[in-house]
């Protein structure tokens, strides 16, 4: 049996990270384990995400880089860590396409780094796990037609799903060579609270509700598979418990959307939360140059998951959405505060950098 008892989290104050530890202190009954928290604390990292949780027992925040190989020894050895859940990544297309370095950095060096931290710490244990995230556009773009599934050749477009790729190619060289116990997912496109402003939805949602234009790629039928964020970290726990060490997972919400539609439906929702004239939002409406090397659509199949290990997901889209409409609506002062620059400087005061 598998321990789970001193779980580090990478990029625990991401947006993904966050939720994940937030699903085990909050939704998992009688957790007694131990969550270790390291993150760098980058422009997307918020400690204001975890604020409510920051002093249970069960907690431990540890701020600094996944490159850097002594601190993450110096975690392993301290927490006697037998568990690894790797979220931390630099995630944000746009940005891979205009500054790939810290992406093959964060994502490819970084996800060495943890390894090879792993496997000198454990050595030939086999009560411990390495659980790496990974998203669904390492797989490339799909036609129009046809599912991803675990064995779909890799055909990355871009410098942030190449980096992911090759990350994924590391973890399982890691187990093929080292025999450390390793499990891999694949997860579509998330959404929900405490999400970065920049992403598509909460991008969307606040600029309805500051009267800004809403931009939209290309043509705008572009397609991706849509998954709440909590649906995604109860996948991830079950593969925590179930998995099976060198086997990869597909985590999808069986939810595609052309993002013409995703935004209609978001309009309306917005419009009736935040008490805005639907119609008026829609003349804001812009299509702007479609980015390099834009994928057309994603769809994942992830029966894999639910058959072996009985996962499922459990809010449906428009639930989902509204959720998130409301969390923002509800958490202004979420947004504005990194908005504003002032987190860069309350984090600065409050947490030192370490080397």
């Amino acid at each position: 049996m598998r321990k789970l008892s001193n779980i580090l989290v990478t990029g625990g104050a991401g947006f993904i990270g966050c939720n994940f530890i937030r699903f085990l202190l909050k939704k998992i009954d009688n957790f007694s384990g131990r969550i270790v928290n390291l993150d760098s604390l980058t422009y997307a990292g918020n400690l204001m995400s975890l604020d409510d949780i920051a002093n249970d027992s069960r907690y431990i925040f540890e701020r600094g880089d996944i490159c850097n190989r002594a601190l993450v020894d110096s975690i392993f050895n301290k927490y006697n860590i037998d568990t690894v859940v790797h979220f931390a990544a630099e995630s944000h297309v746009d940005r891979s396409i205009h500054g790939p370095e810290e992406f093959i950095k964060t994502n490819v060096v970084g996800t060495f780094t943890l390894l090879d931290a792993a496997r000198n710490a454990w050595k030939n244990k086999l009560d411990v796990l390495f659980h790496h995230i990974s998203t669904d556009e390492v797989y490339g773009s799909l036609g129009e037609t046809g599912l991803f599934t675990e064995t779909t050749a890799y055909d990355p477009h871009s410098p942030y799903s190449a980096s992911k790729a090759g990350s994924d190619h590391l973890v399982m060289a890691y187990k093929h060579t080292y025999g450390i116990p390793v499990t891999l997912s694949n997860c579509s496109n998330n959404y929900g609270p405490f999400q970065f402003p920049e992403k598509l939805i909460p991008l969307m949602i606040l600029n309805m509700l500051e009267k800004k234009p809403l931009p939209v790629y290309g043509d705008g039928k572009n397609i991706r598979d849509w998954l709440f964020v909590d649906d995604h970290n109860s996948a991830v726990w079950t593969i925590l418990k179930k998995g099976i060490p060198g086997e990869s997972y597909n985590i999808g919400g069986d939810n595609e959307w052309e993002n013409n539609k995703l935004l209609d439906m978001l309009i309306n929702i917005t419009a009736e939360k935040a008490e805005l004239n639907a119609d008026d939002i829609r003349k804001t409406i812009i299509y702007v140059k479609d980015r390099p090397g834009h994928d057309r659509r994603y769809a994942i199949d992830c029966s894999k998951i639910k058959k072996e290990l009985n996962w499922k997901q459990l809010v449906k889209f428009e639930e989902g959405l509204k959720r998130t409409v409301e969390w923002y609506l509800n958490n202004n002062s979420w947004v504005e505060f990194i908005r504003c620059g002032k987190y860069k400087q309350w984090i600065e005061k409050n947490y030192n950098k370490r080397n």
